[in-house]
């Protein structure tokens, strides 16, 4: 470290009034939401509103003969609903919280009072003077003051190599270019030096970013979809219940008079005298009083109470299996909105790639190539060289068997030789130097500038660095027959194109006898071997990129990186095409184009090569502009606005606390396979709610078909409160606990993704809620109704065993309907076995009744049914299943949407 004695520092009442002045060096972090203001939040759902709705008007209008049933089951639905969901969100963000906390514990070394002194990296005051070395985070920006560093800026701007920094007369400007300025957020990777602090907090690089993530994000998916489904569902209820309460007044001023006068309708003089008479005021209030009160009842027990609290279970339910899978889910709906994507912005580096620079292939100057260190070994007085230089030509050092500290060419060199023993180092340190000890008498550390950095131990000197430098200086190479003297270099030459149009990092290491102070001492090197460095692609990343282009979604690399490595690595993992008009653009060609001409090629891209950090929200925002469910990846500081603004933000768990704040969804393992694991889920859980509000609805018809029917055949009251009581929590509670656990099947990512404004609500859940909801309601009533199936179960003796018939039937055929909503297969129970919720809740349901059917008494007005009974009626519930069979086959015949 340079003397720190020659830098004063401020004094603790210069660093006071410098707070005072400037501003505490705290990043801008959201409030935290309390729990009663999340709650409220959720008050504020569609679905919500309607039951808040239906509530009011349930008890205002029905008070006096208030049906407690649904009013019990609507609060219920709310109150659960909107409380587990509640849960939910602040049980995500504690967790996230505590994944964050290590970000503010962080400590840094400045000079105070003339003495360098370690203090919390949020007392950094503007005109501190910060020292810096090799492996530490820089929290303020500032002016670099002295010492020659390389920083990795890539949270920055996502650029994969370091940025060459040295004082510099200039002005400080913040330009992430600029060589003697120094930004927060950034790490030292090599050098050391002391700075002086111009902006903390907000008015860092980081800090504006940071408040760029504060802004609002457009609705979801689900939210839109949810609202739509409210005004269709208000639509019907009211369409529903105006035609009831007109039925109802026609049968008490019409049907009721012709039952009083007889005759018919036509024609009928006594008639018009009965209708006349009941026009009076009394009756006519009463009547329209009924009639509303009716109509209320009707919009109460169309509205799907249940679906909220579905929702909210599906969610949560699944929030905990995704982080099994190493996927931590911020915001409940990113789930549901993962399954809608259609394009994925991804980074490359560590979602792509494994993260880490390897050395992948060793050349020699006989053009021999070893794909290994292993097999490398074979050349042994070219491997002892390596190995010396990779040792002692180095900003890394070997600790505890891995490469700590420097850049990242530097610990990937070093790190090959970790697996080494000490003993077998020293042998092969020897033998580089020709048995002389490895005392080191010079040394040239990396300067982007000059392109080598070099050591000499004894009197040979070890050189490392950009080949364009190396190779010009080299006249012999180490083959496997010693060192040999290198005549024609145009295959080593060619060699080096090939390896470098592959996108790796091709680093050039040599030795020389004599001392290297200089890049004038650069001459009559003797080549070791050229080592081909990368970021290898993970081993599933090409599968799962297909699999994401296989669920219709279009995958686009955003890379910092140059063309030609980005390019590389996507065709690598699929993103890019050999063949076809697939687009790969430089962020200076991106700025070039209009946001019409962009728009008019984002179907095409797909690489996207040194990027700028606002290239990514601008391709978010165009692509939404375009009607598209827009995904980014991210994990930098760069990453965060367009992280924050895109549909599912996909944050990396290595990453910045700035980019996880802006995501949806964290990704703890970086890897993009959990990605597709997100869709997935996402897919089926918008699968699971369309098939609960199918079972619901066609729940719903049945009850008020069956209400409204009953006493056109005799039966006031088919179903009886407590009855509809325990109907309203198979359809909501238990129905939404079964559909909940779903499992999500590899199928639903061979299907496109579904519209941002597609309805929930298709013609094929059109089609299975009419039919079997009507085939339902008419088997109800024949029940009802068919002198042969009184008399069998004995009406005219026991009208209580008949209803209790009844009652056993409704709710076997709504647990039967249960199956059919649950596949879209001709075969009912196909995976019925993945879904352990779904089993254990219909055998609850099922003995549960068989208690109310034998044990239930006056309070559920149930009468023990014989075996014989019990099965005939259980038989009759059968129907519904080929009926439903039959609705499948004749959708496949004729073509139409045959699935959710």
């Amino acid at each position: 470290m340079s003397n720190f004695q020659s830098f004063k520092g401020l004094t603790a009442c210069e660093a006071e009034a410098s707070r005072r002045k400037n501003g505490a060096n705290v990043l801008p972090e959201r409030a935290k939401k309390s729990f009663f203001s999340l709650l409220a939040a959720n008050f504020r759902d569609p679905i919500i509103k309607i039951l808040i709705c239906a509530l009011i008007a349930n008890i205002a209008f029905t008070f006096r003969n208030i049906d407690w049933s649904e009013t019990i089951g609507i609060m219920m639905a709310i109150f659960i609903a909107t409380f587990v969901s509640t849960l939910s969100e602040r049980g995500s963000e504690q967790a996230f919280r505590r994944l964050s906390e290590n970000g503010s514990r962080s400590i840094c070394r400045a000079v105070r009072d003339g003495k360098l002194v370690e203090i919390p990296a949020e007392e950094l005051v503007v005109g501190d003077i910060v020292a810096v070395s090799a492996g530490e985070r820089i929290h303020a920006d500032g002016r670099l003051l002295s010492g020659i560093l390389e920083v990795d800026q890539s949270a920055l701007n996502g650029e994969g190599r370091e940025a060459h920094k040295r004082p510099s007369d200039k002005s400080p400007q913040k330009s992430l270019d600029a060589e003697n300025m120094l930004f927060c957020g950034s790490v030292v990777s090599t050098g050391e030096g002391f700075f002086r602090v111009v902006s903390v907090g907000v008015e860092t690089f980081w800090g504006a970013l940071a408040l760029e993530i504060q802004e609002d994000t457009r609705r979801s998916p689900l939210k839109l979809r949810l609202s739509a489904l409210a005004r269709t569902i208000s639509k019907i209820g009211y369409t529903s219940a105006v035609l009831v309460a007109l039925v109802s007044l026609f049968n008490a001023f019409v049907l009721d008079s012709i039952h009083e006068v007889g005759g018919g309708l036509f024609g009928n003089p006594l008639l018009s005298q009965a209708i006349a008479a009941k026009l009076n005021f009394h009756f006519i209030f009463g009547e329209l009083i009924r009639a509303f009160t009716l109509a209320v009842t009707v919009i109460v027990v169309a509205v799907p109470e249940g679906l909220p609290m579905m929702i909210t279970v599906v969610l949560s339910s699944n929030m905990k299996k995704m982080l099994r899978d190493k996927v931590l889910v911020r915001k409940p709906v990113g789930i549901e909105t993962a399954g809608s994507l259609n394009i994925l912005f991804t980074d490359k580096t560590g979602t792509l790639t494994e993260g880490n620079m390897k050395p992948e292939v060793f050349v020699t100057g006989d053009l021999t190539s070893y794909r290994s260190l292993k097999s490398f070994s074979a050349s042994s007085e070219a491997y002892a060289s390596f190995v010396a230089s990779a040792l002692y030509n180095t900003s890394s050092t070997l600790t505890d068997g891995a490469a700590v500290g420097g850049n990242a060419t530097d610990k990937a060199l070093t790190g090959a030789i970790a697996g080494l023993t000490e003993i077998k180092t020293a042998e092969l340190v020897r033998l580089a130097l020709g048995g002389s000890l490895p005392r080191e008498t010079c040394r040239v550390p990396f300067d982007s500038a000059v392109k080598f950095s070099s050591v000499t131990l004894a009197d040979t000197s070890f050189v490392k660095g950009s080949p364009e430098k190396i190779l010009p200086a080299a006249t012999h190479y180490i083959g496997l027959d010693g060192v040999c003297p290198m005549k024609d270099k145009s295959a080593i030459n060619k060699l080096l194109r090939e390896m470098t149009s592959g996108g790796a990092r091709v680093i050039a290491v040599a030795r020389k006898q004599g001392r290297v102070a200089s890049s004038a001492d650069l001459h009559d090197l003797t080549l070791v071997c050229l080592v081909s460095v990368s970021d290898r692609v993970r081993r599933e990343a090409k599968s799962s990129v297909g699999e994401l282009k296989g669920a219709g979604i279009q995958v686009v690399m955003v890379t910092g990186d140059a063309k030609e490595t980005a390019c590389a690595v996507a065709r690598e993992c699929g993103i890019l095409p050999r063949y076809g008009c697939a687009l790969a653009v430089t962020g200076e060609q991106l700025a070039a184009m209009t946001d019409e001409e962009l728009s008019e090629a984002l179907p095409r891209l797909a690489v996207v090569a040194r990027a700028l950090p606002g290239d990514k929200s601008r391709l978010v925002r165009l692509a939404q502009k375009s009607g598209l469910v827009a995904g980014m990846t991210g994990d930098g500081i760069n990453d965060a606005p367009a992280l924050k603004i895109a549909d599912v933000g996909f944050g990396m768990g290595s990453g910045t606390d700035v980019a996880r704040e802006a995501a949806d969804i964290v990704i703890l393992d970086d890897n993009i396979r959990s990605i597709c694991r997100a869709v997935l889920y996402g897919r089926t859980i918008f699968k699971s709610i369309r098939k609960f509000i199918v079972f619901q609805l066609t729940m719903n018809l049945c009850a008020v078909g069956v209400s409204l029917a009953g006493p056109f055949v005799g039966i006031d009251t088919p179903v009886t409160v407590m009855q509809m009581l325990w109907i309203n929590i198979i359809m909501d509670t238990l129905g939404g606990l079964a559909f909940a656990g779903e499992p999500p099947l590899e199928r639903y990512m061979c299907e496109p993704p579904k519209r941002r404004d597609q309805p929930i609500l298709n013609s094929y859940m059109y089609s299975q809620i009419g039919f079997t909801g009507a085939f339902t309601v008419a088997v109800s009533v024949l029940f009802l109704a068919l002198p042969s199936v009184r008399e069998y179960f004995g009406f005219s003796r026991e009208p209580v065993r008949f209803l209790t018939a009844f009652f056993a039937m409704f709710i076997f055929q709504s647990v039967l309907n249960c199956f059919n909503a649950r596949t879209s297969r001709i075969n009912i129970f196909r995976g019925v076995s993945g879904n352990k919720p779904f089993v254990v809740i219909i055998t609850f349901v099922l003995v549960m009744q068989l208690f109310i059917i034998y044990w239930g008494g006056a309070a559920f007005r149930t009468s023990p049914l014989s075996v014989r009974e019990l099965i005939s009626a259980v038989s009759v519930s059968f129907a519904v299943i080929p009926a439903d069979i039959l609705r499948k086959l004749i959708l496949r015949i004729t073509g139409r949407k045959k699935d959710f």
